[in-house]
């Protein structure tokens, strides 16, 4: 019995931390996964910075025996200067000189990726007004947009996902999660076209500098709010209709991080998904069960506590000897009186 108890209690004492195990192979796949990402990238980018580097070491080597009268400390000067306004989004170039970073259009675009959290940093606030304005205008939006987003997806999801997901189950009478599992491939595909491979080409004829992959990527970093930065649409100094080309590309983001939303919130909605998620979750123990648990452990040690106390009597009560019974008549018993 105590045997018994004991293995019950390991089992549920396994059972209990299963979530704990999951948790903690999740921590360690995504540390894998991390140093598996660096590997790749330095191996793969190092080789190429090394060769940028190079590029740039001969053309100043080149340059300044071509100008014998220019030091390098004053290159090197103009340099760090260039640079630096170029990290404001300022360009030295006389091609780009038309094009300004604060105009409406560009601050309304620079506005949607501070609150969409996209960033692309090609852009930054220059005066000490402006930095604060921007510390104040992020706490208060983005927080608003998250409101935003959250309730417009909840109401997008009831027509797109959840309304057609119960026709077909009803109409026709398919299993209901196979028919939400085809839904979402669906309008993920759905998705993927329309936000992804159609603006990808229609940025690649737009820009003159960006090829089809590079197009994805830029709609790929966006829509993610990854926002790196290296590419941002309507920066060319000979691009046409700057001003509605910013403002159709502020649409685009916002429309576009709605219907990934909606798609991560389908997949999400999915059993299969629901049931693998629960694995890293710690479940919480409600009152009466605990309280369940605590009277079913003290039945059972006194129970086991019992059987060992009755099992003690009857050792002690056990004669050491079998004595038969003593038997006299009623004569016999008379006589033994007399």
């Amino acid at each position: 019995m105590l045997q018994s108890l004991a293995s019950n209690s390991y089992v549920r004492l396994i059972q209990s931390n299963k979530s704990t195990w999951y948790f903690f192979f999740l921590v360690l796949g995504y540390v894998l996964y991390l140093i598996f990402g660096a590997v790749v990238f330095s191996s793969v980018e190092l080789p190429y910075e090394d060769l940028l580097r190079q590029d740039l070491r001969n053309v100043k080597r080149q340059f300044l025996q071509e100008n014998e009268c220019l030091s390098e400390e004053r290159l090197e000067e103009f340099l760090s200067k260039v640079l630096e306004a170029s990290n404001y989004g300022v360009s030295v170039l006389n091609n780009a000189t038309a094009n300004w970073n604060w105009d409406f259009t560009s601050a309304l675009f620079f506005a949607s990726t501070v609150l969409s959290t996209t960033g692309y940093g090609h852009t930054v606030p220059l005066s000490d007004g402006g930095k604060a304005f921007c510390i104040i205008y992020s706490v208060i939006g983005i927080p608003f947009t998250l409101l935003f987003l959250t309730a417009v997806v909840q109401r997008v999801m009831v027509y797109v996902t959840r309304a057609p997901v119960t026709y077909i189950h009803t109409r026709w009478g398919f299993s209901e999660q196979l028919v939400a599992l085809v839904h979402a491939l669906v309008l993920g595909l759905i998705t993927a076209s329309c936000f992804f491979f159609i603006p990808a080409a229609a940025f690649s004829s737009l820009e003159d500098d960006w090829n089809f992959l590079e197009s994805f990527y830029f709609c790929f970093i966006s829509l993610s709010t990854i926002g790196l930065g290296d590419y941002v649409p309507g920066e060319g100094y000979n691009q046409k209709f700057r001003e509605l080309y910013k403002i159709g590309i502020t649409f685009y983001l916002m429309l576009g991080l709605i219907a990934i939303l909606v798609v991560l919130e389908t997949f999400c909605e999915l059993q299969e998904l629901k049931r693998f998620r629960k694995m890293f979750i710690v479940k919480k123990e409600k009152a009466e069960d605990r309280v369940h648990i605590i009277n079913h452990e003290h039945l059972s040690f006194s129970s086991v506590s019992n059987q060992a106390a009755s099992l003690r009597e009857d050792k002690l009560n056990e004669p050491f000897m079998d004595v038969p019974p003593l038997t006299c008549s009623a004569s016999e018993f008379s006589s033994l009186n007399r």
